[in-house]
């Protein structure tokens, strides 16, 4: 019979929120998910203390994606594992975990070019040197249809589920199906009240992969994700909760791509709209929360439609040369 192993999720303080990693008691055990440069000492050590383990004992540090509130404890957590631990991140974000600059780069290339701030640049250099506890190369590096040991018979499988992210993963506790996926999937967005994700086509093929062959029998989340109505589903869900965030991601999604779409057929219109070049997609969808906080999943989702709907058009123009 296959070793059940428990997992408790571990929150760290960050300003008015709390940032949530999960602890998989196994053999050789697991965090996933990291916070922030502060959230190994201030979140993890005495919550894992209380729970009678020792953080110098983690053996692993699975990363779900590369984004600074997911990978920014990893140096420090590594650090205090004694530089034992092993650390897990798809190759695809793996540049994230080496080097602060390409955090910049991605604000750069993305959300920047709505948000005209002249400051925006160095606000971001700042945020990473403050927030990222150190740059480090991964130990593995994985694409998706690897299968992690973790002592014993306890085994993690890693499924690759871009979207939120090129190179968020999920991990899958095998026997007993406990999922973490990060922020890969979002319902209705957190705070912001926006769901964010970079690829859209990425993203709806990983949610229907999840929902039809995964399956998860719990569902963990990276943050507690809204449903239409506000309230949030928390950070541990069970089936019916993981099918009812999954199809609701799927249906929000669906109807993002309709407006996104039809909008940027008539072509793309500056205007002097907070939500500029895409205030007739907030009106439509009803979205009136600040598109400019970040990290302004308003503008990256956005953004991605756009960039998916310009390469299909230069798709369909070399196809009737």
């Amino acid at each position: 019979m296959t070793q059940h192993v428990d997992i408790h999720p571990l929150v760290s303080p960050w300003g008015r929120f709390g940032l949530y990693s999960f602890f998989i008691d196994a053999p050789e055990p697991a965090i996933v998910d990291t916070g922030i440069a502060s959230s190994p000492a201030e979140g993890m050590a005495p919550a894992l203390e209380a729970l009678g383990r020792r953080i110098e004992d983690v053996r692993w540090i699975l990363l779900t994606h590369g984004h600074i509130d997911h990978l920014g404890g990893a140096h420090a957590l590594w650090e205090l594992t004694g530089r034992r631990a092993k650390v897990v991140i798809h190759e695809a974000d793996a540049a994230m975990l080496r080097s602060r600059r390409a955090h910049v780069d991605e604000y750069l290339t993305g959300r920047a070019q709505y948000l005209h701030d002249p400051d925006g640049e160095a606000k971001q250099t700042a945020a990473g040197n403050a927030v990222i506890s150190g740059e480090m190369e991964p130990t593995v590096l994985v694409t998706g249809g690897e299968t992690l040991s973790l002592g014993g018979d306890v085994t993690v499988s890693v499924h690759s589920i871009p979207g939120h992210t090129p190179g968020a993963v999920a991990y899958v506790v095998d026997g007993q199906n406990d999922v973490f996926v990060g922020d890969a999937v979002q319902v209705h967005g957190a705070a912001n009240g926006f769901p964010g994700y970079e690829d859209p086509a990425g993203y709806r093929a990983s949610l229907e992969y999840l929902r039809d062959e995964i399956r998860p029998q719990h569902l963990y989340l990276g943050h507690p994700y809204r449903r239409g109505d506000g309230t949030p589903y928390g950070v541990e869900l069970d089936a019916d909760e993981a099918r009812e965030a999954l199809q609701e991601s799927l249906d929000l999604e669906a109807r993002i791509s309709d407006v996104a779409n039809r909008y940027l057929q008539d072509g793309v219109q500056q205007t002097d709209s907070v939500y500029s070049p895409f205030a007739r997609v907030a009106d439509e969808l009803g979205y009136d929360k600040d598109p400019t906080l970040e990290p302004s999943p308003f503008f990256t989702t956005l953004h991605g439609y756009a960039t998916q709907f310009a390469q299909n058009t230069r798709n369909e123009k070399g196809a009737t040369r």
